[in-house]
C-alpha cells in the first residue's frame, strides 16, 4: 500500500513540475528569445520487493528527465546566417543613402551651381562690358565652391555618423561577449535539466543572436552547453577558456573603418553590421576622393581658363579658385572689372572659349556621372537589402516553426496534465482510503 502512494505522490510531483512547465512557455510567448520546453518523464526506477508481490510487479511511479528545449541547431544557425547578412545589408544601405543626400542637385547644389557659371559666361560673351553680370559670374564661381564645400562637408558628417554607429556597434558587442562568458559560468554551475539551465540556455541563444549580427562567428559548445567562439573571419577568438577578448574601432584619415581584436590582431568583417558599416564608410571614402578630383578638376580648368583672358582694364586673369580639394574651395576675392572676358582678338574672345570646357570631359559632365553612379549603387543596394531581409524573415518563421510557443498546443498541454495531475491525486486518496480501511479491521 505503501508504494500505491508513492505511485501518486511521483505522479503529483511530475505533473506538478509538468504544469509549470506550461505556465511558463504561456507566460513567455511574446518573449524574444524564448524556446518552448517541454518536460521529459519517465518511468520511476522500481523499489524492492514488496510485502503483496515479490518478484513479480515492481512499480515505481513516474519522475521527470528534465526540461527539454524546442530548438533545431541547423536552424538556429541558418537564421543567424541570414540576420548577418540582413544587418550588413541594412548598414551599409545607411552609409549609401547618406551619400545620395550629400549629392544635393537640387538649385544649390554642385550641378546647378556650374551651370550658372556657363550661362552667365554666355551672357557676358553677349555683353562684355556690362558689370552686372560680371558681378553675376563671380557669384556664379562663388556659389559653386560653396557647393563642394557643402557637398564635402555632408560627406564628413556622414563618415562620421558611420564611425559613430561603428564605436555603439563595438561597444555593444563587447558587452554581450562579457555576458556571454557569464552565461556560460552559469551553465557550468547549473543542474542538468534544470529550468535554470533552460532560462541560461535562453539567453545563451539570444546573445549568440546579437553578436552573430554584428560579427560573423564560429561557436562549439562543450557537453554542458558553454560556448567558444571565434571570429568567422581570421578565427580569432573572441570566448574562450574563461578569456574574453576585446574589439575596437579606428577611423582611418580617408574615413574608412579599421576593426582589431585584443588579444589577436586585425579583423576583417565579412558580415554583420560590422562589415555593413565598413563597406558604407569605403562607400562614403570613394565619393570623396572622386569630389576631390572633381573639385581639383574644376579649379584648374577654370583658373586655367580665366588666367588666359584679359580683364576690363586689359590685364591677364587672375586665379577664380584656391584649394584643390572640396572642402578647401574658396572663390578668390576680385572685383567686376577684373573678370577676364577679353583675350587678344576680341572684347568677349575669353568668354566665348567657356563652352569648350562643357565637353563631356568637363566637370558638368564629371559631376552628372557622379550622381548617376551614386544613385545606380543606392537602388542596387536597396535590392539587395529587400533581398537580405525577405531571405532573414524566412529563415527566422522556419526557426521560429520549431521554437515557438503556439498557445493552442498549450492550451491542450495544460488540459492534458491537469487530468493526469487529478488522477494521481485521486490515486493517493483512493491509497489512504484503503490503508484507512485496512485499519479499521482491527
Amino acid at each position: 500500500m505503501s508504494d500505491l502512494l508513492n505511485i501518486g505522490a511521483s505522479g503529483l510531483r511530475a505533473y506538478s513540475r509538468a504544469l509549470a512547465t506550461v505556465s511558463d512557455n504561456i507566460a513567455n510567448a511574446q518573449t524574444p528569445g524564448y524556446a518552448r520546453r517541454t518536460i521529459e518523464l519517465r518511468e520511476a526506477p522500481a523499489a524492492g520487493d514488496i510485502v503483496l508481490s515479490r518478484n513479480s510487479i515492481r512499480p515505481g511511479g513516474v519522475e521527470t528527465a528534465g526540461v527539454r528545449r524546442s530548438v533545431d541547431q541547423w536552424l538556429t544557425e541558418d537564421a543567424r546566417t541570414a540576420s548577418g547578412e540582413a544587418k550588413r545589408s541594412a548598414a551599409r544601405l545607411g552609409a549609401i543613402d547618406a551619400t545620395e543626400r550629400a549629392f544635393d542637385d537640387g538649385p544649390g547644389g554642385i550641378g546647378q551651381s556650374l551651370t550658372r557659371i556657363f550661362t552667365t559666361a554666355d551672357q557676358l560673351g553677349a555683353d562684355p562690358a556690362n558689370a552686372t553680370l560680371r558681378a553675376q559670374f563671380l557669384q556664379a564661381v562663388d556659389d559653386s565652391a560653396a557647393a563642394f564645400r557643402w557637398t564635402a562637408a555632408a560627406l564628413g558628417s556622414a563618415a562620421n555618423g558611420v564611425a559613430q554607429s561603428a564605436n555603439i556597434a563595438v561597444d555593444s558587442l563587447n558587452t554581450d561577449l562579457s555576458a556571454l562568458e557569464a552565461v556560460n559560468q552559469g551553465l557550468r554551475r547549473a543542474r542538468a535539466g534544470s529550468t535554470n539551465e533552460a532560462t541560461l540556455l535562453d539567453e545563451r541563444d539570444r546573445l549568440l543572436d546579437r553578436i552573430s549580427s554584428t560579427l560573423p562567428v564560429a561557436a562549439s559548445y562543450d557537453a554542458r552547453g558553454a560556448v567558444t567562439l571565434s571570429a568567422s573571419d581570421g578565427g580569432l577568438p573572441l570566448v574562450a577558456n574563461g578569456t574574453v577578448s576585446t574589439l575596437s574601432v579606428s577611423m582611418l584619415a580617408n574615413g574608412q573603418l579599421a576593426f582589431s581584436v585584443a588579444p589577436g590582431g586585425a579583423l576583417t568583417p565579412t558580415s554583420g553590421s560590422l562589415a555593413g558599416l565598413a563597406q558604407g564608410a569605403d562607400h562614403i571614402a570613394a565619393q570623396s576622393a572622386a569630389l576631390d578630383a572633381l573639385a581639383a578638376q574644376f579649379a584648374s580648368d577654370l583658373n586655367g581658363w580665366h588666367q588666359s583672358g584679359l580683364d576690363a582694364n586689359g590685364n591677364p586673369g587672375a586665379a577664380l579658385l584656391s584649394g584643390f580639394s572640396a572642402a578647401t574651395l574658396m572663390a578668390v576675392a576680385l572685383t567686376a572689372d577684373a573678370v577676364a572676358v577679353a583675350d587678344a582678338s576680341a572684347s568677349n574672345g575669353n568668354a566665348l572659349q567657356l563652352a569648350n570646357l562643357r565637353g563631356s570631359t568637363g566637370v558638368e559632365a564629371g559631376w552628372a556621372s557622379l550622381v548617376g553612379q551614386q544613385a545606380q549603387q543606392a537602388a542596387s543596394a536597396r535590392a539587395q537589402d529587400a533581398a537580405a531581409s525577405s531571405r532573414r524573415d524566412g529563415a527566422f518563421a522556419a526557426r521560429d516553426s520549431v521554437s515557438q510557443v503556439d498557445l493552442d498546443r498549450e492550451a491542450a498541454e495544460l488540459l492534458r496534465f491537469q487530468q493526469a495531475y487529478e488522477a494521481a491525486a485521486r490515486t493517493v486518496q483512493i491509497a489512504r482510503e484503503t490503508m484507512q480501511s485496512i485499519l479499521n479491521i482491527f
